[in-house]
């Protein structure tokens, strides 16, 4: 009578157990005194310094890749996904003042290949260590009832600590404060389904195509990771008071601001106060986007947005100046019904 395994419902046990293998040693990079636990236990443990807050409050948040991770599959290339989901998470956290403190991940798919999930770590510990991020934690499932074969789903979450007092939450922010943008370097990790249909299906090309208004690869420059902000906002916060900051992620730099601004306060953008990446231009263009569908489903070239005073705002360029940012002025609040618009 034949016997049946884990391996016959197509779960590959060894195949877990290697990436873990793979990816214990630089994982362990990440860690610095506040970890308590090693890899491999349920639970990851952190000791929070206390001492350093006056009222320590938690901000935590969890997101994920999305279909990008499309591209890496179809490129061979995945170091970069995990760099997007730390930056991505980073970011989320950082607009209400938060400092990261740790990091748990989640990587399913049909079959695991230890290489790429080795690969997608690196990502991920290349980032945590550019701002001191213990990687305390995460898991590995191998689902083949539920991914499509070669599939990678990447999900993670980010726990940080910011003192009470210093929370961000937009509730100062008036009409005649100052929009400072900060300019993306790539898609980031939005908009990627729109971007694989057009590439795909309206222009008939593959991601290896080299495509001359972009002036590159079509799938390296989609793969471009994307960047947090942390180390160019963070150390200006007690310098400057930004009384509000928008990460623009899904829903583009018309639905992401709103999010943080009081009731009758509207924002107005100036189109052309920062300068768009080729690779929008030419999928906007592709799609025969309007302007509408372009500014929500993509962050057009603005990654992150902050609102500080009409008296401040010359200080804080200066300072984010110093901090190797590329700041622009690119709007300012007026009063209105809460929302963005914007003008040439």
């Amino acid at each position: 009578m034949k016997t049946y395994s884990y391996d016959d419902a197509g779960v590959n046990i060894d195949a877990g157990n290697e990436a873990v293998q793979r990816i214990k040693k630089v994982v362990k990079e990440t860690f610095n005194p506040c970890v308590l636990s090693d890899i491999g236990l349920f639970g990851g443990l952190f000791e929070l310094n206390s001492h350093e807050y006056q009222h320590p409050v938690l901000v935590s948040s969890t997101d994920g890749v999305g279909t990008k991770t499309k591209i890496a599959h179809e490129m061979k290339k995945y170091f970069s996904l995990g760099q997007d989901i730390v930056g991505h998470s980073i970011n989320d956290i950082l607009v209400q003042g938060a400092k990261p403190l740790f990091f748990l991940d989640y990587i399913g798919s049909s079959h695991i290949q230890p290489q790429i999930v080795e690969e997608i770590v690196l990502g991920m510990v290349k980032t945590c260590k550019s701002v001191n991020l213990a990687l305390i934690g995460g898991e590995t499932a191998e689902m083949p009832s539920i991914y499509v074969e070669g599939d990678y789903d990447i999900v993670g979450t980010i726990i940080g600590v910011v003192d009470k007092s210093k929370i961000i939450r937009g509730e100062k922010v008036i009409p005649s404060d100052i929009c400072i943008g900060l300019p993306s370097v790539s898609l980031h990790t939005n908009g990627y389904s729109l971007a694989r249909k057009l590439v795909k299906e309206v222009a008939g090309l593959e991601y290896t195509d080299y495509v001359e208004e972009i002036k590159g690869i079509i799938g390296e420059n989609l793969l471009i990771p994307h960047k947090h902000y942390f180390n160019e906002i963070f150390p200006i916060l007690n310098q400057v008071e930004v009384k509000a900051m928008a990460h623009i992620t899904g829903g583009g730099i018309l639905e992401n601001p709103p999010r943080v601004l009081p009731d009758n306060c509207r924002i107005r953008l100036r189109k052309n106060s920062w300068v768009v990446p080729p690779i929008f231009s030419w999928l906007v263009k592709l799609g025969k986007l309007s302007e509408y569908e372009a500014y929500r489903t993509l962050n057009m070239g603005i990654g992150m947005l902050l609102i500080v005073s009409k008296d401040s705002f010359l200080q804080a360029v200066e300072l984010l100046k110093q901090n190797q940012a590329e700041p622009y002025v690119i709007g300012e609040v007026i009063q209105g019904e809460k929302g963005v618009e914007l003008i040439n």
